[in-house]
């Protein structure tokens, strides 16, 4: 295999910090293995891996389009005081504008005009496996039936930013036990949607749609692991994940998978999305942890959008009263 030097982003004895606009972030990763002829998952990345760059580029460059803010609200929604953070809620603006959804482009600042055409309702959730109950729910039946509440917690992503953002949902475990696990489920699997007619990033075939994740029923049941059925106070928009989402706040977000159809307990760990393309840097684990770099940047400190603030990072993205006995 060729190997590709890239000096990081992040240095911990730096005293500032680079921009935003030059982080390091996966999508240059993909394109600089597609230049370099590199290998990844077992296959050459052929040069339709390219294909998304011209096209998206031009898109943001055009003038900004209309952001729409105008969500419907969440009545009696309650925010649970047992989860607080330090930090000031990241604007919902700028949480709307900058996603990592790769089924759209992993231009993050560009997943936002490119939702349109993708329609989260009605939706439906398959939960199936080893479970006495297996069933289809549809999203929005599923939510009346549901403890659902607002609860504020931290974002780190993997490419070393950060947000603070209330998501409103109900706890995982909640769907589990009503599936009723059968004795040998061990894991969880996690699938999305496929639909490349409106998911342009998933017309790049040599990646492994559909986005595939997994946690171990430990860290399911965990009261921390929430399904994200929306955010500041109404229904998800799209760049976030509509209809349904997962949400762990100890572990890099590309483990919080997004617009979630299908949740399978199973025996085995479950192959997922960015530990089958790039395994030694993205493990199935993926807990936030400073004392542990990513091989081509440090994971020591973080960086909020929005402000830009720049905060050490926490081990398990500071929720270890919650989640450090799982590790133990």
């Amino acid at each position: 295999m060729s190997h590709l030097y890239v000096p990081p982003d992040w240095n911990e004895n730096s005293r500032s910090i680079t921009p935003q606009t030059l982080f390091f972030n996966r999508r240059d990763f993909l394109q600089a293995m597609t230049a370099a002829g590199l290998v990844v998952g077992g296959a050459l990345l052929p040069k339709s891996a390219q294909a998304e760059t011209g096209w998206l580029d031009r898109l943001l460059g055009e003038p900004d389009r209309k952001l729409q803010t105008d969500f419907t609200p969440i009545p009696g929604l309650k925010r649970n005081p047992a989860y607080t953070v330090s930090r000031p809620m990241t604007q919902e603006a700028v949480a709307l504008q900058y996603n990592n959804f790769y089924e759209f482009t992993s231009v993050k600042e560009g997943v936002w005009k490119l939702i349109d055409a993708f329609q989260p309702r009605p939706w439906q959730v398959e939960v199936s496996g080893l479970v006495n109950n297996p069933k289809t729910y549809d999203v929005d039946d599923l939510i009346k039936t549901m403890p659902l509440e607002e609860r504020v917690y931290r974002h780190r992503c993997v490419e070393t930013w950060a947000m603070v953002v209330p998501w409103n949902g109900f706890p995982l475990r909640e769907l589990i036990r009503r599936a009723d696990p059968k004795p040998g489920a061990r894991f969880v699997k996690f699938t999305s949607f496929l639909n490349p007619q409106v998911a342009p990033g998933q017309e790049q075939s040599h990646l492994p749609w559909p986005y595939t994740e997994g946690l171990t029923v430990a860290e399911a049941m965990n009261e921390l692991t929430i399904m994200a059925t929306g955010v500041y106070g109404h229904v998800l928009p799209n760049q976030h994940g509509a209809g349904i989402r997962l949400v762990t706040p100890w572990k890099y977000g590309y483990k919080s998978i997004k617009s979630v159809v299908k949740i399978e307990l199973v025996s085995k760990q479950p192959a997922t999305f960015w530990n089958t393309l790039v395994p030694h840097e993205y493990g199935f684990v993926s807990n936030v942890n400073p004392d542990v770099p990513h091989p081509r940047w440090s994971q020591k400190k973080e960086k909020m959008i929005g402000t830009g603030d720049i905060y050490p990072t926490e081990k398990f993205n500071g929720y270890g009263n919650w989640v450090a006995s799982l590790y133990a």
